[in-house]
């Protein structure tokens, strides 16, 4: 779910050099969350690298990842001592299991349709404990950040091969409403072709998000508007939620 245009096994080998964790703010932020919680679900885990870390830094508890894309779980399965799992919050059921749920990455993005984002929180408060928490990050539409999603913004890296790939997106126009269609294109010298992928974000406000949790059994906790807690703002970057489930009646 992180970045799923890396779903491709290939790209999935990239993803962590395209997204290395010293230019991360957002794993940062949520690794003191994790280590603080007894049993963590990562959705749309990617990689694993946040849960890596937190294995790494000495947590003790039950760390579950779970993503639909197979590419990355073969990443991420790299330690064998965190639980993996394939698919996506409609595959699952969990009931009061996880202290914190978190989705990195921007991953809660992807949930582009009503049905399916409510269904999708509703999975997130089930599986919470009543003193759990949910941390997610969206972008903040306000800023438009999809209006420099354009192949003269591209990324250039190299593979552990020493072969450079380049990135590039191409937004769909015009953008209307809160859905933003793109393509994400690969290329580099030594491959046969370039490999494109097309995804579908979704730029939810505060007072939708606010109300989405709200209809799921959820409130809105703590929000910031960057990765160092600083105040959300009509510029701020990120529109970043911890949330937490209401007092059932």
């Amino acid at each position: 779910m992180v970045d799923h245009q890396f779903s491709d096994a290939r790209l999935a080998e990239l993803y962590d050099v395209f997204h290395p964790w010293e230019l991360r703010g957002d794993l940062a932020f949520y690794l003191p969350l994790v280590m603080a919680a007894e049993a963590v679900l990562d959705v749309g885990c990617g990689t694993g690298a946040l849960l890596h870390r937190a294995r790494e830094a000495g947590h003790t508890g039950r760390l579950c990842g779970l993503d639909p894309a197979g590419g990355m779980l073969e990443q991420a399965r790299k330690r064998s001592d965190i639980e993996w799992m394939l698919g996506d919050l409609a595959s699952v059921g969990w009931h009061r299991q996880f202290d914190l749920v978190v989705m990195t990455g921007h991953a809660f993005q992807v949930f582009v349709e009503d049905d399916e984002l409510r269904a999708s929180l509703a999975a997130v408060r089930s599986a919470l404990t009543q003193n759990g928490r949910f941390a997610f990050e969206t972008r903040n539409p306000m800023i438009r950040a999809w209006e420099r999603w354009t192949p003269d913004h591209a990324i250039e890296t190299t593979d552990a091969a020493g072969a450079v790939v380049r990135m590039e997106h191409d937004v769909e126009t015009p953008v209307e409403g809160d859905i933003v269609r793109f393509t994400t294109t690969f290329t580099s010298p030594g491959w046969d072709g370039s490999q494109v992928s097309h995804s579908t974000l979704r730029f939810l406000d505060t007072d939708s998000l606010s109300s989405f949790l709200s209809g799921a059994g959820m409130a809105i906790e703590e929000q910031f508007g960057d990765w160092t807690r600083d105040p959300l703002t009509d510029t701020s970057a990120e529109i970043i939620i911890i949330a937490r489930p209401c007092e059932e009646g």
